[in-house]
């Protein structure tokens, strides 16, 4: 094992592309002067395709939980009813968010492993007609699990004048996402994980609906006030201090986005989700989310017969590849492989091929290459049908 290679493969932080760590070197400038406003104007535009949104990208200096502080503080106040689906750990946070601000939190849980039901949730505001918004999480990250977001988004809107806020601090960047299509208010995203930059910038979207909800809340903020960050990027300039070398990489990831096309990034996130997903078939080991509701940009896998704290023990010790465990109840009976961001379909075979070895070193009775041959039949499947 070579000291510096460090095979980097949990679900945020993910690797860096060298271009963007080339670019976040760049020589310091100032944050008021004409460089970061000409930066900013590159960025501006260029964000809103991400996103599907005509609305400008707010940035914020901080890491994805400030940006699902930053959704709470601006929309609710003390004392107002909201309703939480919690389908993981990430939807558990909103809850505490909440609650940290006074807010009437009601929850609807939904088992680790499967997404939520947008009926139930149409009938239940239906019930509770004064709730103000529905916080919803599109990818959990801590079960692998990508949320129907676009039909949650049609029955609240059916049912309700409640806000639809969404955390897709795990997704955004690799999946399709459709702000002003599906009628998402405000979406929270943070830099990384599929937008292949460090953690330190979150990234929000809010809808006209939301701005008047803003606009009018008696709620105090000073440094997450969504009022300040929208002023000030319309001077293309920040309220405050911004992160300028994270700037500067994110400049260069819209290059990538750009060079690769936006469908094409979502299209190679799905086949290493699909090629993940056969190889452990394949090995018949069983994963913790069905098909149907599967993230692209993570995996969550549930051995049965072998620990999963073990796996994860012998192929960092062999290797130095980090895959993730597992959260809270699930602490121990899964790991959690990331694929998103700068991530390809050779990193895919390449962690298949180190956890195939793996599994047979703490003793489970697999056939090598079984895993690795599922996953290389998922890619050249594709190849034919493109």
């Amino acid at each position: 094992m070579l000291a510096d290679q460090h095979l980097l493969r949990i679900p945020g932080p993910s690797p860096i592309p060298p271009s963007v760590q080339r670019a976040m070197n760049q020589t310091m400038i100032g944050h008021r002067g004409k460089e970061t406003k000409e930066l900013m104007q590159r960025i501006k535009p260029r964000l809103k395709p991400v996103f599907g949104t005509e609305q400008d990208v707010l940035i914020v200096s901080g890491s994805g939980t400030a940006g699902l502080e930053t959704a709470v503080v601006n929309t609710v106040k003390p004392g107002d009813e909201v309703l939480v689906i919690v389908t993981g750990a990430f939807g558990d946070r909103f809850v505490k968010i909440c609650e940290a601000y006074g807010v009437t939190v009601q929850r609807y849980d939904v088992e680790w492993g499967a997404a939520f039901d947008p009926a139930y949730i149409k009938a239940y505001l239906q019930d509770h007609p004064t709730i103000k918004a529905v916080f919803a999480t599109y990818c959990e990250t801590s079960t692998g699990i990508l949320n129907p977001i676009q039909e949650l988004c049609k029955a609240v809107h059916e049912q309700s004048n409640a806000l639809v806020i969404v955390d897709g601090v795990s997704c955004v960047g690799g999946v399709e996402t459709e702000v002003d299509a599906w009628g998402i208010d405000l979406l929270v995203t943070g830099s990384q994980k599929a937008m292949m930059l460090p953690a330190g910038l979150t990234f929000i979207t809010v809808s006209e609906k939301a701005w008047k909800v803003i606009e009018n809340n008696e709620q105090a903020r000073f440094y997450l006030d969504l009022r300040k960050y929208r002023k000030s990027l319309s001077e293309d300039s920040t309220p405050f201090t911004p992160a300028l070398s994270l700037l500067f990489g994110l400049d260069q990831v819209l290059n990538l986005f750009e060079e690769e096309g936006l469908q094409a990034v979502y299209n190679r996130h799905e086949l290493m989700k699909n090629m993940t997903r056969s190889a452990f078939k394949a090995m018949e080991i069983p994963l913790l989310t069905a098909d149907d509701v599967s993230s692209p940009t993570v995996t969550a896998i549930k051995p049965a017969d072998f620990a999963a704290e073990d796996l994860r023990k012998v192929i960092k010790r062999e290797f130095n590849l980090s895959v993730a465990g597992g959260q809270q109840h699930l602490q121990g009976e899964i790991f959690r492989i990331g694929h998103m961001g700068y991530c390809s379909p050779a990193d895919v075979l390449q962690i298949i091929g180190i956890m195939e070895i793996g599994i047979k070193k703490i003793g489970k009775n697999i056939e090598l290459g079984q895993g690795m041959r599922a996953a290389q039949e998922v890619y050249l499947q594709q190849e034919v049908l493109a």
